[in-house]
């Protein structure tokens, strides 16, 4: 699959996303499909793709999944039959989604997948998401350097079982592991101790973690697949007494997070702006949807990965911030 970063794409085409300009369509209605909004990401992009769709002056809607793969096919058809002529998807399933995305694509939907990732053979304009597996990475390497010479006792706490957003990220997570210890100590060796599965959600990451710790009173990393859960996690872990565990996460920067990293609380994470990734998106699909998009423009776009951490929090912390 052809891929290109966000920011290179953006630059050389101009295409910033707080210039709307040639994006206008006329007559555009816009359909935002989430599986989710359970966590606070979720809840953030929708509302900057409903934002900057409205400042194009395109009609509307938008629906939650509830993280229920049939309720978002359904979804997303009842906004076809209603006429929307873009549609931003941010898929429950990567397969489970294609025959979807294609009965859209195939009534003449400009359709452009956000955040969540699809299966490549679907017919869909674009796909928009940070880099997963770089993020991931990133963290990763910090955490090798972080913990060189200690042993890694690792608790993970994933978002839903099959989504290949989660696995980009911890395997990027590890990938950076291995490299860093390498690096650092010629060697490599860590322990995970068990995976909980969180569902994406501050609640998620604290019941799994509170399951979790019952078993493995001996960890000392907790890696999360985004911020809410390793948010929640950290309430299981205060009420256990347990004092000495590094928590991070593959990805986000959740604004609480960034104040905990601040504080000294929270290890790091990775770049995932939400607002970004669906404002893009956005622009994106009104270019496609007035013809002015380039016949070989790229299949996958990604933001531009980078590891946050105490040292570097404030070029990324915004107050005002939704997410």
């Amino acid at each position: 699959m052809k891929k290109l970063t966000i920011t290179g794409v953006l630059l050389a085409t101009g295409m910033m996303t707080s210039a709307l300009g040639s994006a206008q369509a006329a007559n555009c209605k816009v359909g935002v499909a989430m599986y989710t909004l359970g966590a606070p990401y979720f809840a953030a992009q929708v509302a900057a793709a409903v934002d900057q769709a409205k400042k194009a002056g395109c009609e509307v809607s938008s629906s939650d999944g509830q993280n229920d793969m049939q309720k978002q096919i359904a979804d997303v058809e009842d906004m076809v039959t209603k006429g929307v002529n873009l549609l931003i998807l941010n898929p429950r399933d990567p397969e489970g989604m294609v025959a979807t995305a294609d009965a859209a694509t195939a009534k003449g939907v400009k359709v452009i997948v956000m955040d969540s990732s699809i299966n490549p053979k679907a017919h869909v304009v674009t796909q928009v998401r940070s880099s997963n597996d770089q993020n991931g990475y990133l963290v990763g390497q910090w955490l090798a350097k972080k913990m060189q010479g200690k042993p890694m006792k690792i608790i993970l706490l994933s978002g839903d079982k099959g989504n290949e957003v989660g696995r980009d990220r911890r395997l990027g997570v590890f990938k950076g592991i291995v490299e860093g210890q390498l690096t650092n100590e010629g060697k490599s060796s860590f322990q995970v101790l068990g995976q909980g599965w969180g569902g994406w959600a501050d609640e998620g990451g604290l019941k799994a973690m509170e399951d979790l710790l019952q078993a493995h009173q001996d960890v000392n990393v907790v890696i999360g697949e985004n911020d809410s859960m390793v948010l929640g996690a950290m309430k299981a872990l205060k009420a256990a007494g347990k004092k000495d565990v590094l928590v991070l996460a593959a990805a986000d920067a959740q604004k609480e997070a960034l104040e905990a990293i601040k504080e000294g609380t929270y290890g790091a994470t990775g770049l995932n702006d939400p607002d970004l990734v669906a404002r893009t998106a956005i622009d994106i699909g009104l270019k496609a949807l007035n013809g002015s998009l380039a016949g070989d423009f790229p299949k996958l776009f990604l933001t531009t990965p980078a590891v946050i951490t105490k040292e570097n929090v404030d070029k990324f912390y915004r107050k005002e911030a939704v997410f």
